[in-house]
């Protein structure tokens, strides 16, 4: 099977469509057709939605990331589908990884002792440990049903205090500390709302469609991600 697998980052959202945009153009030339184009962007699509489940079929939010995301998937779809593609819509979560990212930005507080719940710990964290990030995009490839948006988020979302509680423990470190949202802000910079405000994404079309998640608890997904 070939396919074209593509990511957003957090730039502004012309940037991004003019990325899309351009591989499409490639595509229209190339040869032998591909059949999938995977479309990997973030949970951030729904913007702010306190402690309420929410799945693919939400709308998204009007903050700065949800444009982003908006942007980038519309122009993902609509070329691709006019290629003919299948276009799974990829929405991660924020990823649990040995090799960085966020959880790396969040651990040296923790080891210093001085960790513990940003903005008041209330707002949902959609977290997702990477093996499952890998083993959802390669389901998706394989998954001819897999069509539109997928949260790409672990089965159990927990709030922010619950896990600030969960590294705390894996690191034995204490977690009480409250953090200010602005200095999350002053770390992650636009980022940021997906931790200060968060979203009770949930990985609803995963679970229909039969994908089994490699760590779907928080407390072993942080020991793996440490222990990487």
């Amino acid at each position: 099977m070939k396919i074209l697998y593509v990511y957003c980052h957090p730039l502004p959202e012309s940037f991004h469509a003019t990325i899309c945009a351009e591989a499409l153009a490639g595509l229209r030339d190339a040869g032998p057709r591909l059949r999938v184009l995977v479309s990997q962007s973030a949970s951030g699509y729904y913007g702010p939605h306190g402690s309420e489940p929410v799945d693919e079929s939400a709308p998204p939010g009007d903050d700065f990331l949800a444009s982003a995301v908006v942007a980038w998937e519309a122009e993902a779809r609509t070329g691709a589908e006019d290629l003919g593609l299948r276009v799974p819509l990829c929405r991660t979560g924020v990823v649990l990884s040995p090799s960085g990212g966020a959880l790396a930005k969040m651990l040296t507080p923790f080891k210093l002792g001085v960790g513990g719940p940003v903005a008041g710990g209330d707002q949902y964290m959609p977290w997702v440990h990477i093996d499952d990030v890998v083993g959802a995009l390669l389901f998706a490839l394989d998954t001819e049903e897999a069509d539109g948006p997928l949260n790409v988020t672990a089965p159990t979302p927990v709030t922010n205090r619950e896990f600030s509680k969960a590294l705390g423990s894996a690191l034995h470190r204490p977690a009480f500390m409250p953090v200010p949202g602005f200095a999350i802000r002053l770390l992650y910079g636009e980022m940021a709302t997906i931790v200060t405000t968060g979203v009770r994404a949930e990985p609803k079309r995963l679970t229909e469609l039969d994908y089994s998640f490699t760590r779907p608890s928080l407390g072993p997904a942080l020991e793996a991600a440490l222990s990487g």
